[in-house]
């Protein structure tokens, strides 16, 4: 069977969890703490970094933007990068903007800065991040209202890799109670029905040892 080794809180791990589901593809699950540099995972990926997808036949790829890729094409249908070009280029450009930009602004200067330091034992997180991860957190919340204003769905009509990115890195910080979602109507009502799909509910189960996510996180109606 194929194997993804992953981080559990990681979005870029969590992304793939949800695209495997959603194209009904079986897969187990290899936990794997990045940080340690284990040989076993540097001799899979030369990065040293999680995720990392083994097929059956051996066929090792590393790079979430990759892995989707590869999935996307191997296996097509159904698919999640759009009918045509132009509905690709939109789906690329917000899975982008939220494994990149999001990830930048938001994730690092909250999940990363209370959580993965602790766990690399890196020391207390930075106050400074902290004020800017949550003073940037309005600006993208807003920006998801704005286009499911507009769409159904983040790039579109239909559910998409733009959906999974997003709320793979939302669904991180939603563990640790950082996601202001009474502040936007939009984005909250836009994440209950990506958090109610078959695909998406694995992910509400994962615990960190010592750390509880609040009550509604794996509340399906908040």
């Amino acid at each position: 069977m194929r194997r993804l080794y992953h981080f559990c809180l990681q979005p870029s791990s969590r992304k793939l969890r949800i695209l495997l589901k959603e194209k009904g593809l079986e897969f187990e699950l290899q936990a794997e703490n990045a940080w340690e540099r284990r040989d076993a995972l540097l001799a899979l990926n030369h990065a040293g970094e999680t995720p990392v997808l083994v097929e059956e036949d051996g066929t090792t790829i590393g790079d979430a933007t990759a892995i989707a890729e590869y999935l996307e094409e191997v296996h097509p249908a159904p698919g999640f990068l759009g009918a045509t070009p132009a509905a690709r280029a939109e789906v690329r450009r917000l899975v982008g903007w939220f494994d990149a930009k999001f990830s930048r602004e938001v994730t690092a200067n909250l999940f990363d800065q209370k959580i993965l330091r602790r766990l690399k034992g890196n020391g207390g997180p930075d106050s400074q991040a902290i004020r800017s991860g949550n003073s940037n957190i309005h600006y993208h919340l807003d920006y998801i209202g704005w286009l499911v204003d507009r769409r159904r769905w983040l790039a579109g009509e239909e559910f998409s890799l733009a959906d999974m990115s997003a709320a793979a890195q939302l669904s991180t910080l939603d563990y640790i109670g950082d996601v202001p979602w009474e502040q936007h109507a939009g984005a909250k009502d836009w994440y209950a029905r990506v958090k109610s799909r078959p695909s998406f509910r694995p992910l509400l189960v994962d615990q960190l040892p010592g750390i509880t996510p609040p009550a509604h996180y794996a509340d399906l109606d908040f």
